[in-house]
């Protein structure tokens, strides 16, 4: 085994941080500061891992241009239940891969004033990153789990230690609502389970699906009949269920395999049973899903935890909590809401949109409406991230239009674009605020002014990331919000309208707290004295930002071309299912019922 197979990259690149906490956990007592450059290393070197697959012809390698999954492998787990350690990329998850690895070594190093227990703080900082690498990495639904409440812990403890005055209700709340989110969804993973049967997937599919591999100039069903006749226990399993000819004896091949119940969702009526008043199975997995995703993006109703929590928490977790963590919410609707339960998506697209367009306005109205620096910050995020819901809500490809994916395809790819802009911008503006907090400890916007006479550098970053904020064009949140926007334009003329409305309000309290806080006669609250330029270490997280943001809003290309094959093909696979699925409603419909039935969609 060596680096070039994907089992020992991948693996490495995941559990390297988890390893290092426990070697921290084993050390003898050191000294805080060489906790911490212990922990900044493995951040980094993570960080260097993903990046090593930006190297074309390397034995583990992200070829731009490729739709497929790439560095797929698997390894039975607990093979009793079909349960593996299935890992892979593609263009939807490697971006957030890296965004991660890259946030992690900032958030590290804006970690320098923590001074208490700081062992403890890295070595649960090192299984939150392992935790959030393995969601983003998971295609198997139990493995997936596991890895998002590994998550759950350690944001837990940073957030009820290490936070402010009021750090173990903001913690509690957070936990609460996020284990409601696991149990909802540990629900729909059973359903989907239990009514699995890989024994329905043809040769294709079950390529699709990553489970038989076509090597060479072998044809698909040639390799599939391989894979039967192996030696492999899945293999044993489907060759002895695919045999019973009696259909009341024969079992069903259940999987957590996530491409493999896409392929079901898509391709066979295994979730489209009755479940309850009357909606069908894969509707009701839609549902708790999607409340499971949606309170971690958050969206309207379901975001009151995270203002709580950004207040509270320390500025790096404020960090790591904005530029990833509710990014995880956005990737499980794209990778397993709607490809898994497209009939569910087809009948809720207007009601996904309207939640993402009520985030939208709401966060807007409530940023606006904040005295505190840092909340007004979190209430930013929500309504950022109405933009992401949105704009994958934006099921386009209609009987109406013919079907044509392209503005949704517009739209998902502005949303996966509006999830790495905001991580970018949304860990920049905690950060920004996190620095003037730790010189005067406190953030009432009312009594800031003048700082960019006392600190330009500073308060030259800081415009400039807000700006990334506010949507600037050149700057890295422009690209998606305006992809999102164009896209909801032939899906409904009022969102369309309201969404791009809302960046008049965005502009609003950008604006108005950049000039509260960095411009205006002088400043007005305690500790002014302690308004000392920017340090080293502070600038040497700020310049990667904001380089990042620039970079992200001039050259969007070297991001899209990793990115947009995936979510291309997905969109098209989906428009495809629509089409059927409408014509075989309709052939199902009495003569004379199509009319009603097209105006209804």
């Amino acid at each position: 085994m060596n680096l070039s197979e994907p089992v020992v990259y991948l693996s490495l690149l995941v559990f390297l941080p988890a390893v290092a906490a426990l070697v921290l956990a084993l050390l003898p007592r050191l000294t805080d500061d060489a906790f911490k450059c212990i922990t900044l290393a493995v951040t980094i070197l993570v960080f260097i891992l993903s990046l090593g697959m930006f190297r074309l012809g390397a034995g583990i390698d992200f070829q731009a241009g490729v739709a497929e999954m790439q560095n797929l492998f698997q390894v039975d787990w607990i093979p009793t239940f079909g349960i593996q350690y299935f890992m892979g990329l593609d263009g939807i998850s490697f971006p957030l891969i890296v965004l991660t690895s890259f946030l992690c070594v900032l958030a590290m190093g804006a970690s320098w004033p923590i001074n208490k227990h700081v062992r403890a703080y890295c070595i649960l900082f090192l299984l939150l990153e392992t935790g959030m690498l393995g969601v983003f990495m998971s295609l198997d639904f139990f493995l997936f789990y596991v890895f998002w409440e590994v998550m759950l812990l350690p944001m837990y403890f940073l957030i009820g230690i290490w936070g402010g005055p009021r750090r173990e209700y903001a913690a509690i709340k957070f936990f609460l609502y996020t284990l409601l989110g696991s149990v909802l969804m540990l629900i729909a993973i059973l359903m989907l389970y239990f009514n699995s049967d890989l024994t329905r997937l043809n040769a294709q599919q079950m390529v699709d699906a990553g489970i038989v591999t076509v090597a060479g100039d072998s044809t698909v069903d040639a390799s599939f009949q391989a894979w039967v006749n192996s030696e492999d226990t899945l293999a044993q399993r489907f060759a002895e269920i695919a045999a019973e000819t009696d259909p009341a004896r024969r079992r069903q091949l259940h999987t957590f395999n996530i491409l493999a119940l896409q392929q079901m969702g898509q391709h066979t009526d295994l979730f489209e049973g009755e479940a309850l008043l009357g909606k069908s199975l894969q509707w009701w997995a839609f549902i708790l899903l999607f409340i499971g995703f949606v309170i971690k993006v958050p969206s309207v109703p379901l975001h009151t935890w995270l203002p709580d929590a950004h207040v509270e928490a320390p500025t790096p977790i404020s960090m790591i909590l904005a530029g990833i963590l509710l990014k995880m919410g956005g990737y499980g609707i794209i990778r397993i809401c709607y490809p898994i339960c497209p009939q569910a998506g087809y009948d809720l697209a207007y009601f996904v949109c309207t939640v993402g367009v009520v985030s939208m306005v709401y966060g807007a109205f409530a940023a606006l409406a904040q005295t505190d620096f840092k909340r007004m910050v979190a209430y930013s995020s929500v309504s950022h991230m109405g933009y992401v819901v949105l704009g994958f809500g934006v099921w386009s490809a209609m009987a109406d239009t013919g079907y044509n994916a392209d503005y949704w395809k517009m739209g998902v790819n502005g949303a996966m674009y509006q999830m790495i802009g905001h991580g970018i911008s949304s860990a920049g503006m905690f950060f920004m605020v996190g620095v003037i907090y730790d010189r005067v400890h406190h953030r009432d916007l009312n009594q800031f002014g003048g700082l960019f006479a006392k600190m330009p550098v500073y308060s030259g970053f800081a415009v400039g990331i807000f700006f990334a904020g506010l949507g600037l064009p050149g700057l890295c949140g422009f690209i998606g919000e305006v992809f999102v926007i164009l896209s909801v334009w032939k899906y409904s003329y009022v969102l369309a309208i309201i969404s791009a409305s809302v960046v008049i309000l965005t502009a609003g309290y950008i604006l108005w707290a950049i000039q509260r806080v960095y411009l205006g006669p002088e400043y007005k609250g305690p500790n002014g004295d302690a308004l000392k330029p920017i340090t080293l270490r502070e600038l040497a997280i700020a310049v990667p930002l904001m380089v990042s943001a620039v970079v992200f809003g001039i050259y969007p290309d070297g991001l899209l071309r990793y990115m947009q094959p995936s979510v291309d093909r997905q969109v098209d696979q989906l428009a495809a299912w629509t089409q059927a699925y409408d014509e075989r409603e309709t052939a199902a419909k009495p003569l004379g019922d199509e009319d009603g039935q097209m105006a209804s969609r």
